[in-house]
């Protein structure tokens, strides 16, 4: 039997799970339910929820919106999206930042202050050629003798001089040639370009920059109801930026269909989006700004932002002692507020009587920020200033009105900061609104559109990612690995429990290299090692280096992650050290004989910070019924998510083997006695079956044994030394 969605689904047959996501997933669709779906590697996720999703569209005239924030997966998008088009024609558009595809690279302000007067010359040019053709008209009608011609052709060149006046003025000024291109010719041939296939970003680049066009512009323009957007997180997370696309796109909310992957990170991005912060530098600046006004009220003003300033800092400092002054370096360090109030800065602002009115000063300073960055945005476009400044003043005063909405919502919380300033060799600071439960940023956006799909490897477990997002009546689908089981190999090792100090016990190190070198040393390829932090992963791949002959590479802050995995690919036997929480984690695969063995030492629990102690008293107070709900949400279950992403880097297809080592008692069967630090349990019930408990002594045998069942030793299998 046919299904509307298999004219959207480019290839012979999709796999059976696949067949069975994209009619559980259409129905949902249809029917304007969200769907959470987890599908290991292998299932086929992307089509699963393309095609159905695409069907649905064509039969209620809706535009399907597909994201991610990882680039390998939107270059999937892409491929997949072309092989429907070779089947069924679509109106698809890869849409990316103005950032990467400005030609004359200038920020967003300045962009729209280049755009709003370029139009206006070419409004002008256009009126002028208008005014030149009724010049010409009346001329010929005064030679023909009408009367009335010699009056109105006189008026006409009045307005002509005007114009050129006009004209001189705005040309004189700052304008974007790119853009006046667009408005100034046709530009037909590049839309018959753009919908002739799925076309890259960077192809749009390329092709517009030929033509001496603003490509990012001409998409803005092009993309009325498509059928496929295919985008970033950002454009869907920012309400201000989804607005503007749903507005490009000719859609309504709800005749929109969003389909995430990689929507584990969803929270995390949601997160970032609804933060915002200030820091010392910021409202220096709008002093020294509003000390150059000539207005009587930016007195108020004034003594509001030094009053806010000085609380910013006093109770920062308050918090800070002086041993953790000495080591700050760049890198912000959080700092909780003291007082018991939500807001102990605004409840101290209240009470200083230099600010008699805070909301009501607010108000003042957004009117007069307001007032000098469009003078800014003026003396920009005139050309009297190379770039297009932003009022302090305003950011300033638009934070503050952000503080003081956030004052009821519960989950948007006020968190200090504090790094050295090289620049100025002394201490700043800085205030951010954090948002600690996003589900106030996605509850709002999955409400108003038609249907959503999260889409992951790592959805899991759902009642969580339900109540986080705000999806509580969400239809569940979860999809394992269905690559021959006898092809991949879970040890989990029953070393101690590498707990902080006793990731810092010498013999315990010892015994943790022992490990890792008995598994590479028996493993016929490279090998991915991932570690709490980066210096662990150092510390390890030196320790390494003393036991085994094969390369040892590793990773870090700051080191570009496409060169280092570059060199392990062209490395043979390589090993790789790197944190959990780096950039190699998701989103990079490892397949085939790209690596055999990838092991996660310890259990990598994020830093407990400031503001992840905010998350999980948030967590405890939103989700009443889970008596462990802040420590499931907001450090158990990311960290385990993480950990299966790193574990799922190496067997991404059915002929593909490999050996996943997770090295920490708290993995073992031994350690479900740990109460809350037992992570086992926390895996779904499926990969839990397939994890083999291992002394670590016995760690060489087990790796030896499983790729000679493999047929991994084309020389024979090594022997055992000792």
């Amino acid at each position: 039997m046919t299904e509307p969605y298999d004219r959207y689904f480019p290839y012979e047959r999709p796999y059976p799970d696949q067949q069975a996501a994209m009619s559980a997933i259409g129905a949902a669709l249809a029917d304007g339910t969200d769907v959470l779906m987890e599908g290991a590697t292998g299932t086929g996720k992307t089509l699963a929820a393309l095609a159905p999703a695409l069907a649905v569209g064509a039969e209620t005239g809706r535009t399907v919106i597909i994201c991610t924030n990882v680039h390998q997966q939107m270059r999937q998008f892409i491929s997949d999206a072309r092989a429907i088009c070779r089947r069924e024609p679509l109106r698809a558009v890869v849409f990316q930042g103005k950032q990467s595809m400005c030609h004359i690279d200038v920020g967003y302000r300045e962009c729209q202050a280049l755009r709003d007067r370029t139009r206006e010359l070419v409004e002008v040019e256009t009126e002028q050629a208008e005014l030149r053709a009724q010049a010409e008209r009346l001329l010929g009608a005064m030679e023909a003798g009408d009367a009335d011609a010699a009056a109105g052709r006189a008026a006409v060149m009045t307005s002509l001089e005007e114009l050129a006046e006009t004209e001189a003025a705005l040309a004189g000024g700052n304008i974007c040639a790119h853009y006046a291109a667009n408005l100034r010719e046709e530009t037909d041939a590049f839309f018959r370009w753009l919908y002739d296939d799925v076309r890259t970003p960077e192809e749009i680049y390329a092709q517009a920059e030929e033509a001496g066009w603003c490509g990012y512009e001409l998409l803005k323009e092009g993309m009325e109801r498509p059928d496929l957007v295919v985008c970033n997180y950002q454009h869907l997370l920012d309400p201000q930026i989804r607005r503007q696309l749903f507005r490009w796109i000719d859609r309504t909310p709800e005749e929109v269909m969003l389909v995430f992957d990689e929507a584990h990170n969803v929270e995390g991005a949601a997160r970032d989006h609804a933060s915002q912060s200030l820091t010392v530098r910021t409202i220096d600046r709008a002093i020294a700004e509003c000390e150059e006004v000539d207005d009587a009220r930016t007195g108020a003003v004034l003594q509001l932002l030094a009053a806010v300033r000085e609380q910013i800092t006093a109770q920062v400092d308050v918090q800070v002692d002086a041993t953790e002054r000495s080591v700050l370096d760049e890198q912000w360090m959080d700092v909780p507020l003291p007082g018991r109030g939500d807001d102990p800065i605004l409840d101290a602002l209240r009470a200083t009587e230099a600010v008699p009115a805070v909301a009501a000063t607010v108000e003042l300073a957004l009117q007069i920020g307001g007032n000098l960055d469009a003078a800014y945005d003026r003396a920009y476009q005139r050309g009297e200033t190379s770039t297009r400044q932003t009022s302090p003043t305003l950011t300033v005063a638009g934070f503050l009105d952000q503080q003081l909405a956030a004052e009821a919502d519960p989950y948007r919380l006020p968190v200090g900061g504090i790094r050295h300033d090289p620049g100025a060799d002394a201490a700043t600071h800085r205030l951010e609104l954090f948002t600690t439960i996003p589900a106030s940023v996605t509850r709002p956006l999955f409400a108003e559109v038609g249907a959503t799909v999260l889409m992951s490897a790592t959805m899991r477990p759902f009642d969580v990612t339900a109540e986080v997002l705000g999806m509580p009546d969400a239809v569940q689908l979860s999809y394992p690995m269905r690559f021959d089981p006898d092809r991949r190999r879970t040890l989990t090792v029953g070393t101690p429990a590498l707990f902080q100090a006793e990731r810092r016990n010498p013999e315990t190190q010892a015994t943790i290299t022992t490990v890792l070198a008995d598994a590479i040393g028996y493993t016929p390829g490279r090998s991915l090692l991932f570690f709490p932090s980066y210096a662990e992963a150092d510390r390890y791949a030196g320790q390494l280096r003393g036991e085994l002959e094969r390369p040892v590479l590793v990773d870090g802050a700051g080191v570009q992650t496409q060169p280092l995995r570059e060199t392990f690919l062209e490395t043979a036997e390589a090993v790789l050290c790197t944190s959990l929480w780096g950039t190699l984690t998701e989103g990079v695969s490892f397949d085939d004989d790209a690596a055999r063995l990838v092991a996660v030492v310890g259990v990598p629990y994020p830093h407990l910070s400031e503001r992840r102690r905010l998350v999980q008293a948030a967590y405890d107070a939103a989700v009443s019924h889970d008596p462990d709900a802040g420590w499931r949400y907001a450090v158990e279950i990311p960290t385990v998510r993480r950990i299966r992403q790193a574990v799922g880097r190496i067997i991404r297809g059915p002929d593909d083997y490999g050996v996943r080592l997770l090295v920490d008692e708290r993995y073992t069967r031994a350690g479900m006695t740990m109460g809350q630090y037992a992570v086992r349990g926390s895996f779904p019930q499926h990969e839990r079956a397939e994890m083999i408990d291992v002394d670590p002594t016995k760690v060489r045998f087990a790796v030896r044994t499983f790729f000679t069942e493999c047929d991994g030793y084309p020389d024979g299998p090594p022997p055992i030394d000792g």
